[in-house]
Parts: C-alpha cells; sequence; structure tokens
C-alpha cells in the first residue's frame, strides 16, 4: 500500500486511491496520523466532539492497560515489543463506529496496522502532516515522556523513514500554519463529512 497521493487541493490537502472499502461506503471512524507533534491528540477530541463521536488516544489504551507510561514499556520491553502490544490495541480499537482515532507516532510502521486501516470498510486513515521544525518546536520540554524525541540522533531518519508510510493515508493534510480548527475542517473534508 504505498500508492503516492494525488494533490487534491494545492499544497493543504493531498489524498490518493485507498478507499478503505466500496467508494460510497459510509465513514464511520476517522484515525489520525502523524509524527509527533502534529497535532492529533489536540484535533481528536474537537473532531469528535463536531461529530458526536468518541474520541481514544490509542496510547493512552496502551498505557492504561500496561499501568507504565510509553516511555518505560519502551524501556523496560524494547520497542518491538512496545509494537506487537500496539497492533493489538489499535486493531481492537478499529472495530469501533463512530470512533475517532489518534495513533502514535510510529504505529504506521506496522504493516499489518496499515494495511488494517486502509482496507477496512467504513475507516479513513487521515495523515496530518508536519514538518521536522513544527515538531522540535511544538514538543520542546517533552523528550521526558516521547522516547523517540529523546533520541535525537536518530529523529531525522526516523521522520524521513515514516514520512512516506504517513503518505500512505487516505488524505495527508499539511497542518503547520493551521488552527486546531482549520485542520477539524480540513479532515472532515477529506473525509467527505462536512
Amino acid at each position: 500500500m504505498t500508492a503516492r497521493p494525488q494533490d487534491l487541493s494545492g499544497p493543504t490537502l493531498r489524498g490518493n486511491d485507498n478507499s478503505g472499502g466500496a467508494p460510497d461506503s459510509k465513514i464511520v471512524r476517522i484515525v489520525l496520523t502523524g509524527f509527533m507533534g502534529s497535532g492529533k491528540s489536540t484535533v481528536g477530541p474537537l473532531l469528535a466532539r463536531r461529530l458526536g463521536w468518541r474520541f481514544i488516544d490509542a496510547d493512552d489504551v496502551i498505557e492504561a492497560e500496561a499501568g507504565v507510561t510509553i516511555a518505560e514499556l519502551f524501556s523496560r520491553h524494547g520497542e518491538a515489543a512496545f509494537r506487537e502490544r500496539e497492533q493489538a490495541a489499535i486493531a481492537r480499537l478499529a472495530a469501533n463506529d463512530s470512533l475517532v482515532l489518534a495513533l502514535g507516532g510510529g504505529a504506521i510502521e506496522n504493516d499489518a496496522t496499515r494495511d488494517l486501516l486502509l482496507g477496512s470498510e467504513g475507516t479513513r486513515l487521515i495523515h496530518l502532516e508536519v514538518r521536522l521544525a513544527t515538531t522540535m518546536a511544538r514538543c520542546a520540554g517533552t523528550e521526558n515522556t516521547r522516547p523517540v524525541l529523546a533520541d535525537q540522533a536518530n529523529l531525522e531518519s526516523r521522520y524521513t523513514r515514516r514520512l512516506p508510510l504517513y503518505r500512505c493515508a487516505h488524505a495527508s493534510i499539511h497542518v503547520d500554519s493551521l488552527t486546531p480548527e482549520e485542520v477539524v475542517d480540513a479532515v472532515l473534508s477529506a473525509a467527505g463529512l462536512n
């Protein structure tokens, strides 16, 4: 699932042909993906409120089930074990309707997660795209809670590796200069729900 998105409305919004089921299937869930600092946890609740849906942050569910933070899971068990736990949680959560689901920044690297979200009828996977400089500005001071951000040496390579995977989403929205409400409007438009 590595189709390149086509330009839908200039530099702000791109989408591709990953229809997520029948072209006229009803959208019952929106999944937000993107690098840290893209605004998934800020925009998600606003979007859910606008739709009258529930908002769930996958990382919050994982932390609640594990009884420890994501950073602790990384340090105790390593990234590979965390990604397995994450994939199982996302698969379970993505079965719910009337849901806005925010993914952790690295969830998109799991092939099974990507395939599930791109191929599930009624699901729209939306990428909130930010430049790395925006991530650094928005996330400054959160290194102790964001294991990937704390690894400065590999941060740029992670961003570069993940960007084409994020862009496999049904739509990508450039959010660097948008307010959270403007991002909500763009997501609704990209999902055909406005």
